[in-house]
């Protein structure tokens, strides 16, 4: 097994790649644009809403969220810091149930805007690389070691779309 120089910041394959942030509003494939989705019997204003409310299991703590003015304000509420967790704890399987609740509502965006659907298609079979570089789970990190589980999500849900259309 060889060593794989990089020239630069990005590695050798990144021509392949796709790189976006879903913090971004004007994105389609983010969890920030502006496209409502219903899940759980209720209207989310965006997926961020959801998965930010999905941290809490008591149906207050989802509607104050579900409620709240954009989707950083939802962020915000949903990832508290450590004081406040003390006062408003985070649904304790949280670190094995929030991978899953993120494709939920990534998957219902999806075929609930065909335009958004086909966006993701569109990407055929490119990476595709959440670019937060302070996030080391959903995104690829500074160094790009991060694990990329929102890039994940989205190239999981294109195959699953891609098998749908061509069963």
């Amino acid at each position: 097994m060889g060593l794989t120089l990089m020239t630069g910041l990005f590695p050798p394959d990144s021509k392949d790649a796709i790189y976006l942030t879903r913090r971004d509003p004007e994105e389609l494939l983010g969890t920030y644009s502006q496209h409502t989705i219903l899940l759980d019997e209720h209207v989310w204003p965006t997926a961020e809403h959801y998965f930010q409310a999905m941290h809490f299991a008591s149906l207050e703590e989802q509607a104050l969220i579900r409620n709240s003015e954009s989707p950083a304000d939802a962020r915000r509420l949903g990832e508290p810091g450590w004081i406040a967790r003390l006062f408003r704890p985070i649904r304790k399987d949280w670190p094995n149930v929030r991978v899953a609740f993120m494709t939920r509502a990534v998957y219902t965006k999806c075929k609930t805007y065909p335009e958004i659907e086909q966006r993701l298609i569109a990407t055929g079979s490119k990476r595709i690389i959440e670019s937060d570089q302070y996030d080391y789970f959903w995104g690829c990190g500074r160094d790009l070691r991060g694990d990329n589980m929102y890039g994940k999500i989205l190239m999981n849900v294109r195959d699953k779309l891609n098998a749908e259309a061509n069963p």
